[in-house]
């Protein structure tokens, strides 16, 4: 079953006590939850990867400055919407937080209302993702527990071939295909072939729907990799 979760948050991580308290304020006024930090290493100790959310960085801070942590959360593979605020205009630190990914970037001081509807923004987006992460978890866990033949029907059937045409490529017979997709159509709890598909597509199990099938004379298995790129080979037995 997809999980839900509401309860985005909002990471502020800020060497200064003063920008932490009214940053803060501002925030839960708004009925927002925040969480707030004086190094990014104490954030780092506490970030939950699987808790949606925002995180509001101060770009210069002794130690670990707010573009390190802006690498370390890339190298991690952790993508979460960053708004990085600062005293001090630096163009070239600017336009680095961007090209990595960035949000949006305040100068101190800055306009309140301006501002929270930018976190707001970034909230919802976060919140998208972490949802579509969870959903492309879930397929993926339902992928998993197709057998090697199953994994190869389904890589054809929603590459635009037909029970018949996939018999020739994987040298079954059609029923046996037949039987073999009504039973991935059941563990990957697809009504339809077009519901297979965008599981299939949203996976990265196919690279789109839009396929050039080669003539049904030359169907066989290698041929197929010659022909068509799916989006992940053919599963050998």
């Amino acid at each position: 079953m997809e999980k839900k979760n509401n309860n985005s948050v909002i990471y502020l991580v800020d060497d200064e006590h003063a920008i932490r308290d009214s940053l803060s304020l501002l925030f839960k006024s708004a009925g927002l939850a925040v969480k707030c930090y004086e190094s990014a290493e104490k954030f780092l100790n506490d970030f939950d990867s699987e808790q949606p959310g925002c995180l509001i960085l101060d770009i210069l801070m002794p130690s670990m400055s707010g573009i390190e942590l802006q690498e370390k959360l890339l190298e991690q593979g952790t993508l979460i919407p960053i708004i990085f605020i600062s005293g001090h205009g630096d163009v070239s630190l600017s336009t680095k937080a961007f090209k990595q990914g960035a949000m949006d970037f305040f100068e101190k001081p800055f306009d309140n209302e301006i501002f929270l509807d930018r976190v707001k923004e970034a909230l919802e987006k976060s919140h998208t993702d972490w949802n579509r992460s969870q959903k492309k978890k879930c397929l993926l866990e339902r992928y998993s527990q197709l057998t090697n033949r199953e994994k190869q029907v389904m890589q054809l059937v929603t590459n635009d071939y037909s029970n018949k045409e996939a018999a020739r490529v994987l040298g079954i017979s059609y029923r046996t295909v037949d039987i073999h997709r009504a039973k991935l159509m059941e563990k990957m709890r697809a009504g339809s072939l077009t519901q297979l598909v965008v599981m299939a597509v949203s996976c990265g199990l196919v690279e789109n729907i839009e396929t050039n099938k080669p003539n049904p004379d030359f169907l066989h298995l290698e041929n197929v990799k010659k022909y068509k790129t799916l989006g992940s080979p053919l599963v050998p037995l």
